[in-house]
């Protein structure tokens, strides 16, 4: 059965023209890569997994927040800032942090983890 499309792709189009641009399935979700770095999942599900969970480390996220206020921690991936799909303002700020992602800022994009072999990892529920 092939997945489900995903309605955030548009989140990312603005990395198309990017050589090392990398768009990968990821917990149902969307991952984008850049650079080798894993920077933004795209989650169309059901909350707190639908909106855009932006990859970075706790010591960025004070910086991230003061410049966009929308963001906040996940609730399940705390590591992780986050923004709601409900949230009145996603777009703009979908839009800003994919910018940022773009012009490599250096608070965004995590080293992705090996790959385990056969095992797949399931979204957690709640």
């Amino acid at each position: 059965m092939p997945a489900r499309p995903n309605s955030l792709t548009w989140i990312f189009d603005v990395f198309e023209r990017e050589e090392t641009y990398l768009a990968k399935p990821m917990f149902g979700c969307l991952a984008a890569y850049l650079d080798g770095l894993l920077c933004l999942v795209a989650a169309d599900r059901d909350e707190p997994w639908s909106g855009l969970l932006v990859c970075t480390s706790q010591d960025r996220h004070e910086a991230l927040i003061e410049e966009l206020p929308a963001l906040q921690p996940h609730p399940v991936l705390g590591k992780w800032l986050y923004v709601p799909e409900t949230d009145p303002g996603f777009e703009d700020t979908a839009e800003s942090v994919a910018l940022l992602v773009l012009a490599r800022d250096e608070r965004i994009g995590v080293e992705p983890k090996p790959r385990r072999k056969g095992g797949r990892i399931s979204l957690p529920k709640g």
